[in-house]
């Protein structure tokens, strides 16, 4: 499920939809260098911006992404924490969540919309 070859192994390890064997972005930290991401796949050529904006679209699966955690939240909140904490320290917590997570949904964001336009070929690796 999370092998090569699967579209998740690309999303989570960050890797290059087409060949997953190159890095999208410089760093592997997302707290360094979070918006540096590379032209081209180093292994295949990929180039990832297809063209200028490509990456808008990104905002909307980040909008999802950071959705998903608010619902998370407040389901977590009401079946489990409700006698234990108020509800103005569960959105402190969340708003503290969303900042904190900022590099990582970006990251994902990217990724993930890449993997939208993209499919894995092997038969294209190592191709520049």
């Amino acid at each position: 499920m999370f092998g090569k070859g699967s579209r998740l192994y690309s999303i989570f390890a960050m890797k290059c939809p087409r060949c997953h064997e190159g890095d999208v972005f410089e760093t592997h930290n997302p707290y360094k260098k979070m918006t540096a991401i590379k032209e081209t796949c180093s292994h295949c050529g990929l180039r990832y911006e297809k063209e200028m904006g490509f990456f808008y679209g990104a905002m909307y699966v980040s909008y999802m992404l950071n959705i998903a955690l608010f619902v998370t939240s407040v389901v977590a909140y009401f079946i489990l924490l409700d006698q234990y904490i108020s509800g103005t320290l569960l959105m402190v917590i969340y708003v503290s969540l969303t900042v904190v997570l900022m590099p990582v949904y970006y990251r994902l964001s990217r990724t993930i919309w890449l993997n939208f336009f993209n499919s894995y070929a092997p038969e294209k690796r190592g191709t520049k």
